[in-house]
């Protein structure tokens, strides 16, 4: 069987001392369990496993993070909720992101090998692979599943880190108008569109849900934030507890109309 395009040696070792079991290892790959094995063993890396065994060292990741909330926490948990997948028949998740700085941080913050499918002919961003049981239950206990995209709930965040949450959301699913007067989060699950709305409005913004149908005919619906006072309030309140976890664009463009004195004190802040 052919090798799928833009694979390298590299990314196959990657994923292997990453923990990957071989089953998940072969549709990203396209060779057989066997031929992976011999690309592993033609650069002399250490195998501690046979393909026919199916059983994975640990994996590298830390399988408590998304048991125990914390801002960086909540914005890759609002990232996935947005740009990210549960395997229905592995026990892996996915994140897609044109940016692959945002990855990397995720890589960084839940302690995992940096293993991404490449760009492809069908595939227009990269794709961050993390293999866990664990995580994977984790995020089912957060309502996240495999179908999440219809059904995805809003869910139980603790106020402290909502903030972080939504800044996750909009640095996946979020249009920032580049003249900083209009943003809107996308979702095809209108619990999940009906929990954002109620935040905004907790929060005191001047926020709307509008829905439409796309072209394959499925209704999606966006939840939107309008004017540049309320857009300024919205990024008081989502870049409070930040680092670098932030798409730089859309930051720029929700922080244009805060006062200039505000702005040298959120830098300060951030």
């Amino acid at each position: 069987m052919p090798r799928n395009k833009g694979i390298t040696d590299d990314m196959i070792i990657e994923m292997y001392k990453s923990g990957m079991p071989y089953k998940e290892m072969v549709p990203i790959i396209g060779l057989s369990n066997r031929a992976i094995y011999n690309v592993i063993a033609k650069h002399n890396v250490t195998v501690n496993r046979e393909p026919s065994s199916g059983q994975p060292r640990k994996h590298k990741v830390n399988e408590d993070f998304f048991k125990i909330w914390s801002h960086e926490m909540a914005w890759v948990f609002g990232l996935f909720v947005t740009d990210g997948t549960v395997s229905g028949n592995a026990h892996s998740i996915n994140f897609a992101q044109k940016d692959e700085r945002i990855l990397k941080l995720v890589a960084k913050y839940m302690e995992v090998a940096y293993v991404v499918r490449p760009i492809s002919t069908t595939r227009t961003v990269p794709i961050l692979v993390i293999n866990s049981k664990e995580i994977k239950n984790d995020l089912a206990n957060l309502g996240v599943t495999s179908n999440k995209s219809l059904t995805l709930p809003f869910p139980d965040v603790p106020e402290e880190f909502m903030g972080s949450f939504v800044r996750g959301v909009v640095d996946g699913d979020g249009w920032v108008q580049d003249r900083g007067y209009v943003m809107n989060i996308t979702t095809a699950s209108y619990n999940f569109a009906e929990g954002l709305y109620n935040i905004f409005k907790k929060w005191n913004l001047k926020t709307e849900i509008t829905n439409q149908l796309t072209n394959s005919g499925r209704k999606v619906y966006r939840v939107w934030v309008k004017g540049k006072e309320s857009i300024s309030e919205l990024s008081r309140l989502i870049y409070n507890n930040c680092e670098e976890n932030y798409v730089y664009t859309k930051r720029e463009r929700l922080t244009q109309w805060i006062k200039e004195t505000e702005v040298k004190y959120f830098v300060e802040i951030c």
